[in-house]
């Protein structure tokens, strides 16, 4: 008897989905994000339609009308946070699985799947490989592409990275000293070496240039 072939990852995606195409929503906020991936998914025969929302809101209604498979969510849409549409997504019934997705910033795999998200990849990745993960998402697979290196992201010392989220979870100098047993002085010189780092002038900037290089998890 003939050894039988390996089964490609393709075709167990496609015993998974069967004869099901996915309804898939985009939340992203810019216009041309959402042409990109309609003209994408729409050449894809496992895809039956491609919706589109521009906020969190927008999401939530099209969710609870058209009961999307798979939603892919930018990691910042303005001043909202993509992980935190993601739970808001993931608590309706019946939920769609996530995919977080982001040009410029990233996200560690413990942070996406604590907000409920099924993988996580890069805009600059392929459009084939999106539309591959896209797939296997839907198909109920979970995937966390590594993002690539960025040269920009300045090295932290452990302290700075523990005052970092101290910062961002919005504690005051004394209290980042009485939590981490330092001196006021010394917090303040942390803080300092950590703006200087980061290319930023006050605890809003440091917060918001950590998010977009992916610092904080």
């Amino acid at each position: 008897m003939s050894a039988r072939a390996p089964q490609r990852p393709e075709d167990r995606e496609d015993e998974i989905l069967g004869s099901r195409r996915l309804r898939v929503l985009v939340v992203d906020d810019h216009d041309v994000v959402h042409w990109g991936f309609r003209l994408m998914l729409g050449q894809q025969p496992w895809v039956e339609r491609c919706l589109s929302a521009h906020n969190g809101e927008e999401a939530i209604e099209i969710c609870r009308r058209y009961e999307p498979h798979v939603a892919l969510v930018d990691l910042f849409l303005g001043g909202e946070s993509g992980p935190e549409i993601c739970e808001r997504l993931r608590a309706q019934a019946p939920a769609p699985r996530v995919l977080l997705l982001s040009g410029a910033g990233r996200i560690s795999p413990r942070a996406a799947r604590a907000a409920g998200a099924a993988g996580f990849i890069s805009k600059d990745a392929p459009a084939g490989e999106i539309a591959r993960v896209v797939k296997l998402v839907g198909a109920g697979e979970t995937v966390f592409s590594e993002p690539p290196v960025n040269p920009d992201v300045p090295a932290l010392t452990e302290r700075e990275s523990e005052i970092l989220g101290l910062i961002a979870g919005g504690a005051t100098n004394r209290e980042i000293a009485g939590a981490l047993f330092l001196s006021p002085h010394t917090v303040k010189e942390h803080t300092s070496a950590l703006y200087r780092k980061l290319g930023v002038r006050n605890r809003a900037e440091a917060v918001e240039r950590s998010q977009r290089l992916g610092l904080r998890t």
